[in-house]
């Protein structure tokens, strides 16, 4: 079992909740499994932000409206600069990667309306590799390393349950936008797009923030 994996996507996924307390004891307990692999694993969430220390084990990291505002704000800036360089240094090959995540993102929409809801992961998951990719391409170790610290996947993955068929296919005109002016090598409109699409994520999450607290409790 990969437990990292295992505990990150409980995160994600909701089962376990923002401020929901763990202990090493009761996930052990949980997934069969001895302590040590755990302890290993809860570090490594300790150092992506997913979780925070207690006196007595650790909590599942709880969000207020401004660290919403702040996470999303700063990610616009972020990854509205990573686009601008991405359509100023990219490759034939980082295009391929771009075109193909864009087309996988595609792909996972067309199954997700066609009422096979679980493919929210997926939708994600595209998602995540369709960004990646244009940070890749932006040829700029640093920007990687601070966007990372940035997104909260599990912020990410919520809002998208959310999301009407037209508000993702919004999103994926969005990334159609992106794609052209990096392909046109248009710094200034990837920059903006790349803007607006995720000031659409961050409204799209404090439009439905009372929810996200519903569902901690």
């Amino acid at each position: 079992m990969d437990v990292y994996n295992t505990i990150r996507n409980n995160i994600i996924q909701g089962k376990y909740q923002p401020g929901m307390r763990l202990t090493e004891e009761n996930l052990a307990q949980e997934l069969s499994l001895s302590r040590t692999p755990i302890r290993e694993a809860i570090n490594q969430l300790k150092s992506e932000g997913l979780i925070v220390p207690l006196k007595r084990g650790v909590s599942v990291r709880d969000f207020s409206k401004e660290d919403i505002r702040q996470i999303y704000d700063l990610r616009t800036l972020l990854e509205g600069y990573s686009a601008a360089q991405a359509a100023l240094h990219r490759t034939e090959e980082d295009l391929l990667k771009i075109r193909s995540a864009y087309n996988l993102y595609e792909d996972a929409i067309d199954t997700y309306v066609k009422n096979d809801f679980s493919h929210i992961i997926k939708i994600v998951e595209m998602n995540q590799q369709f960004h990646e990719a244009i940070i890749n391409a932006s040829k700029n170790e640093h920007i990687h390393f601070h966007i990372s610290k940035v997104v909260v996947v599990p912020i990410v993955f919520r809002s998208f349950y959310w999301y009407s068929e037209e508000k993702l296919r919004r999103s994926l005109d969005y990334h159609k936008i992106i794609l052209e002016a990096i392909i046109n090598q248009d710094t200034e409109r990837a920059r903006i797009a790349m803007h607006e699409h995720i000031f659409q994520g961050r409204d799209q999450v404090l439009l439905h923030f009372h929810e996200l607290k519903t569902m901690k409790e």
